[in-house]
């Protein structure tokens, strides 16, 4: 957000900079310094008028651009394009690793990055998947300890907070390491399905080894 009041307070020689091209200021930083110095009694032939108006425009399309590109990095690119490489799905990665904690949901992410050929990615994927159990375990009670409330809500609970952070995590890793907008089929749902059926078991049958799991804190 530019502050015009904070341009005021420039000299006419500093605001005529914002009107060069190839500056580096925002598009609404250059109007409020042609409005600027409009009012201090700059007269601008049609041609300077002209030109300004088409920086101010070019640097909206720059950073729609940037925008639009930004948010393709974020898009989940899965396609029905046979040709596309199988893979398991993000959305299904990540609702396994909101539920059932940040292990199956590793394991799955880490198993595309090895079809990827993304070693490095998926030895990191898998350490984290089991780093985040005891991290999880440790910080949950300490939130409840050191909170000031004396109630929780399931949706704004810790076990809540840290199963959206682990989740988050895995996000970030599979837009970090997974190539840029690649289109992708998704791939089985059985060995999802069994691995998720495996983690449910353990954590029903050793609750103590996952106190701070959303799915635990319901038993509670």
């Amino acid at each position: 957000m530019v502050n015009k009041n904070v341009l005021r307070k420039l000299s006419n020689q500093e605001l005529e900079v914002y009107l060069k091209e190839g500056n580096r200021f925002v598009p609404e930083a250059v109007q409020f310094a042609f409005e600027i110095l409009e009012e201090r009694g700059r007269v601008f032939n049609e041609q300077e008028k002209t030109a300004v108006q088409q920086l101010i425009q070019r640097k909206q399309e720059a950073e729609e651009a940037k925008f639009t590109e930004e948010r393709e990095l974020w898009k989940d690119h899965i396609t029905e394009d046979t040709n596309a490489i199988k893979l398991f799905p993000r959305d299904l990665i990540l609702l396994a690793g909101g539920l059932l904690g940040t292990i199956p949901g590793a394991l799955l992410l880490g198993l595309n990055f090895v079809k990827l050929k993304k070693y490095g990615a998926a030895i990191l994927t898998f350490i984290f998947g089991i780093v985040f159990l005891p991290i999880q375990n440790f910080l949950v009670p300490l939130i409840y300890k050191e909170s000031t409330q004396g109630f929780f809500t399931y949706r704004k609970s810790p076990e809540f907070f840290m199963a959206a952070v682990g989740a988050l995590i895995l996000l970030v890793l599979w837009v970090l390491f997974t190539p840029k907008k690649l289109p992708y089929r998704a791939a089985s749902y059985i060995l999802p399905g069994i691995i998720c059926l495996i983690m449910l078991a353990i954590i029903i049958n050793y609750p103590e080894w996952f106190s701070g799991y959303l799915l635990v804190s319901f038993a509670k």
